[in-house]
């Protein structure tokens, strides 16, 4: 006759049930930390674009300004140099550019004549997740963007101007010809971010 023994059975349905909870808050809990990197992405994605943006904007400024004091050579010391009174405000372009990344600017700070940081903070939370609290968290970034000049010329001697050499190309400056056949912004200075 057969005898049954059952104190042992049903016992493995208890830590089954167990390591399959423990698995799933584990996804659930890679699963937020990747909603936080996403929203963190976001924000440095942000300030980058708002950062570049107001450098860009100083460049063109003194893109401008070099073709106004085309026929003053002393003048475009300063000029590439980031030096020029009564330039314009920049950090309007770092808002706009923030808002189409569907960020908002905290700081803007120029850092001297050529180089600019920005702080964003994401609109947007990391969203709801089995982490208490990331449903009003919000990322904050920041970036530095600076301006620098492509070219070089020696000091004129006479009336006749200076050749200009932005990174190998020379410009023969003619103030009397036409505004297309001057160099352009990005002809003159690099915009890029800080490493």
């Amino acid at each position: 006759m057969w005898r049954l023994r059952y104190g042992d059975a049903g016992q493995a349905f208890p830590i089954y049930i167990t390591v399959v909870g423990g698995l799933l808050f584990l996804a659930f809990a890679y699963f937020a930390v990747g909603q936080a990197a996403a929203n963190r992405n976001d924000a440095q994605t942000a300030a980058d674009a708002a950062a570049l943006a107001a450098a860009q904007d100083r460049r063109d400024q003194l893109a401008d300004a070099l073709t106004k004091s085309i026929n003053d050579p002393t003048a475009w010391v300063e000029i590439f140099a980031g030096y020029l009174p009564g330039i314009g405000p920049s950090c309007w372009r770092s808002h706009e550019l923030a808002a189409q990344n569907d960020a908002t600017v905290l700081s803007c700070i120029p850092d001297g004549p050529l180089s600019f940081t920005v702080e964003v903070v994401t609109n947007g939370t990391v969203g709801e997740s089995i982490v208490p609290g990331t449903e009003n968290k919000r990322s904050r970034q920041k970036a530095t963007a600076v301006i620098e000049s492509r070219c070089e010329f020696e000091p004129s001697t006479g009336d006749a101007l200076p050749l200009l050499t932005c990174m190998g190309t020379e410009w023969e400056l003619d103030p009397k010809g036409p505004r297309e056949l001057l160099p352009k912004p990005e002809d003159l200075f690099d915009v890029h971010l800080a490493d």
